[in-house]
């Protein structure tokens, strides 16, 4: 089974969300939360983009020690510089560098010929590298470019001394399927694409960045960049826990799994809830309020029985112990008996026809119900049955 690297930027990306800018110190404690996740790479920040950006990656390194700490570059010297200087801390870092390679930004962005960026690509990278041994590459809007180009790019990246290389879907363009092409045609026309790690940065503008992700996986890339809460520009990133728990439940089929300790990924959800402000949707898979509750009757019974008959996760492994059990205007007998048991309510259970039918008519003008509400419907309207 291989083991996928992941490569944290709710720091750098995720914080580029609206509303989602952090202040120097809360950075500092969303990177020790990753530390504690155990992602293998934080992608802590832009140096060039502010003195503040410079600052907090520099703090970042001096307080976080086991992850790979990267800073994000454009293909010019000031950028690669103020990288460099924001990592003089770090135990283990990297510079990532990245230009624009499709037409539609190159012509109307960059305003550049492919050779001028071929050129670009081979000057800074190499001079990237002269500063750090550890560099990454991304083509950005990689998924718009033209594949014989792409690969000219990449090339050229890998020759003047990119140790990643990073192709991502900047806009959330592409399919699945397309996905897959583009990472085959790659892997089947540089020679030497098996010396480096080969990376995805998926964006979630048409839903597609998780699936887009685990589709390169399957077809051979080692890194995966996303976010916690699958935070970002627009629609977001491909979120962390997703693709994590995708490839923990399903390694049966992926063959990979990952390094990330699943029990820190609901800590890691709630401390970005906390800082940000940012609301995390119920129905979100792996750290949504619902996703692991159960109202309706059929579904009740059946986990009350065994939980693995609606539930595919563990959710001891994740550190989640709550009652997901929820009392409803759908729910069934079974699991009104299994709460009136919580409570301490058994003496009522021959009456239970009588308890439900109550329940349901005050649900039918309450969209929830507590422990409290439970026990007053019961103990002040239903008498108890004497043998």
């Amino acid at each position: 089974m291989k083991t996928i690297k992941v490569f944290d930027t709710t720091l750098r990306d995720g914080e580029q969300s609206p509303r989602c800018s952090m202040t120097l110190e809360e950075k500092v404690e969303f990177a020790r939360q990753l530390e504690r996740l155990n992602v293998d790479v934080i992608e802590a920040g832009f140096a060039a983009s502010s003195p503040k950006d410079l600052k907090a990656i520099e703090e970042i390194s001096k307080n976080v020690t086991k992850p790979i700490i990267t800073s994000l570059a454009r293909l010019n010297k000031d950028d690669i510089d103020k990288a460099y200087e924001s990592l003089r801390f770090a135990k283990k870092k990297r510079i990532h560098v990245f230009i624009a390679t499709s037409k539609i930004h190159m012509e109307n962005k960059l305003n550049m010929t492919e050779q001028q960026v071929l050129n670009k690509v081979k000057e800074m990278v190499k001079y990237a590298k002269s500063l750090c041994d550890d560099i990454e590459f991304s083509l950005e809007d990689a998924t718009r470019t033209e594949k014989e180009f792409m690969v000219s790019v990449i090339k050229e990246a890998i020759n003047s001394g990119a140790t990643t290389i990073n192709i991502p879907d900047t806009v959330g363009y592409i399919t699945p399927t397309e996905y897959k092409e583009i990472i085959e045609y790659i892997k089947n026309n540089v020679p030497n694409i098996d010396t480096i790690t080969l990376s995805t940065h998926c964006h979630n503008d048409l839903g597609l960045g998780v699936a887009n992700t685990l589709e390169a996986i399957k077809n051979g890339v080692t890194q995966v960049e996303c976010t916690v809460n699958g935070i970002g520009e627009r629609a977001g990133n491909a979120a962390l826990e997703e693709i994590v728990m995708a490839l923990k439940i399903r390694n049966d089929y992926y063959n990979a799994d990952t390094n990330i300790d699943i029990k820190e990924i609901i800590n890691s959800s709630k401390l970005l809830v906390d800082i940000t402000g940012s609301i995390v949707q119920r129905n979100k898979p792996i750290v949504g309020e619902n996703a692991f509750k159960h109202e309706a009757g059929i579904h009740q019974h059946g986990v009350l029985k065994n939980k693995s008959t609606y539930e595919i996760i563990n959710t001891d492994d994740l550190g989640i112990n709550n009652d997901n059990i929820v009392i409803g205007i759908h729910s069934g007998k079974h699991a009104i008996i299994n709460k009136m048991k919580e409570l301490n309510l058994e003496e009522y259970l021959d009456n239970i026809d009588e308890i439900v039918i109550k329940i349901k008519e005050y649900l039918e003008t309450n969209k929830t119900i507590d422990d409290d509400n439970i026990r007053k419907i019961i103990i002040g309207n239903v008498k108890v049955k004497r043998k």
